[in-house]
């Protein structure tokens, strides 16, 4: 499984991938996850407003931070 944390390191992304990395510990999954700072990659995906969470390709949320509850329910599906 491939995670996309798209942003430009703000605060909100941080917590993103903070919250991603808790909620990948507590589904005892592992991932690769990898911060998109460029905004021509950020815009492919068709994402105005960051922070956006991606998985495999698929943009799950953008302009919002995903709870680690919120991370491992989509994980788990």
């Amino acid at each position: 499984m491939k995670i996309e944390i798209l942003g430009a390191g703000c605060p909100k992304c941080k917590q993103l991938t903070s919250n991603t990395e808790a909620a990948l510990k507590e589904l005892n999954a592992e991932a690769e996850i990898s911060k998109v700072t460029d905004i021509d990659k950020i815009t492919g995906y068709g994402v105005i407003i960051t922070p956006a969470f991606v998985v495999d390709g698929e943009v799950i949320s953008a302009g919002k931070v995903l709870s680690r509850e919120e991370i491992k329910n989509v994980l788990s599906k």
